[in-house]
C-alpha cells in the first residue's frame, strides 16, 4: 500500500487542509463505502461547525473593537 493511503498519512492530511483530503479517504482502496461516507460527512460537519464558530470570533472581536475605539 502506498504511503498516501496510511491511516496515519490520512489522518495527518485531514487535521491539515481538512475536508481537501478527502480524495484520500475515497481513493483508499480498503475503506469500504459505507465508512467513506460517514468519514465525509463527519469531517464536512466538523468543518462546518469550525467556519461558523471562526466567523463568530471575528463578528465578537470587531464588535469589542468598536467598544475600545469608542472609550
Amino acid at each position: 500500500m502506498p504511503w498516501y493511503f496510511r491511516t496515519s498519512f490520512i489522518v495527518f492530511a485531514v487535521a491539515c487542509v481538512g475536508p481537501l483530503a478527502l480524495p484520500l479517504i475515497w481513493w483508499r482502496p480498503r475503506t469500504s463505502r459505507a465508512w467513506k461516507i460517514a468519514l465525509t460527512l463527519g469531517i464536512v460537519m466538523l468543518s462546518w461547525s469550525l467556519y461558523q464558530m471562526t466567523v463568530e470570533s471575528v463578528h465578537l472581536l470587531k464588535d469589542y473593537y468598536q467598544l475600545l475605539k469608542g472609550m
